[in-house]
């Protein structure tokens, strides 16, 4: 089978036909889901879809583009839920930084306060995080080797930064989505096969980053499917050892999954 480690089914996107989005993934192979914590406002949706669904989980955590709404207190009351697997999606995104200097180091340094506040989070609750890195590399380089990620976690949309590589000897993971199969992901298709295959996920950030071939379209879990493909022809091995791979490795990485 095959697990989507990274997938919104909390978006407003899936609200219609959210028992549709599950069967036709689960027709394709994908039998669990992760639902990654970014916006406060759709946790509950998330929590309540997990409690529907025997196999959808959730992570609690927020997006460094939402660190306004970040309140440690609200995210403790979901955490020790019997769904929840993980904390985040959090980390640093540097992309959209205004040009005023002060004010890009005023995000900047807000940005780093929440991201190690929920390392310590994930620790004291002995759970893995869900990082999102964009444009910054360095700096979350620099935090997850001073701060210890007592349960590891997952690179969420591995951004082919060779310097993050090192994180595969801290009990880090490597989410690979859509953007494989992208005709101009060259840098990604280049470095992935130095990545570990005992530390590869697949996830789809669905309903973004559609791969090849239905980009333009929304996304959603089926087509973890076209990634595993994409892997496959990459790595040289048969399609079914990368989903057995990345399947024993999400259950190692996110221990509460059954």
């Amino acid at each position: 089978m095959i697990i989507d480690t990274h997938t919104h089914l909390d978006d407003k996107r899936y609200e219609e036909d959210i028992d549709e989005v599950i069967t036709r993934a689960k027709n394709r192979g994908v039998e669990k889901f992760i639902i990654p914590a970014a916006d406060p406002k759709t946790l509950q949706r998330a929590v309540e879809l997990s409690e529907k669904y025997e196999d959808i989980y959730f992570s609690v955590g927020v997006h460094p583009y939402d660190i306004e709404h970040y309140d440690r207190a609200f995210l403790e009351q979901f955490i020790t839920h019997e769904k929840c697997v993980a904390v985040g999606e959090c980390g640093l995104d540097y992309y959209r930084l205004p040009k005023d200097e002060d004010e890009k180091n005023r995000i900047k340094k807000a940005q780093k306060q929440v991201f190690i506040d929920q390392i310590v989070l994930a620790n004291r609750y002995h759970l893995p995080l869900i990082v999102h890195i964009r444009d910054a590399s360095k700096d979350s380089l620099d935090i997850l080797n001073a701060y210890e990620c007592a349960n590891g976690g997952v690179l969420h949309c591995y951004n082919a930064d060779e310097i993050l590589l090192k994180l595969a000897q801290k009990n880090f993971y490597f989410g690979i989505g859509g953007v494989l199969t992208f005709a101009n992901a060259k840098k990604l298709v280049e470095v992935y096969p130095k990545i570990p295959q005992n530390r590869l996920l697949i996830e789809t950030d669905a309903p973004y980053l559609t791969p090849h071939p239905h980009r333009g379209e929304r996304n959603e879990p089926a087509y973890c499917d076209f990634i595993a493909q994409k892997m496959s022809s990459l790595s040289c091995v048969e399609i079914s050892t990368i989903k057995n791979i990345t399947t024993q490795n999400t259950l190692t990485l996110f221990k509460k999954i059954r």
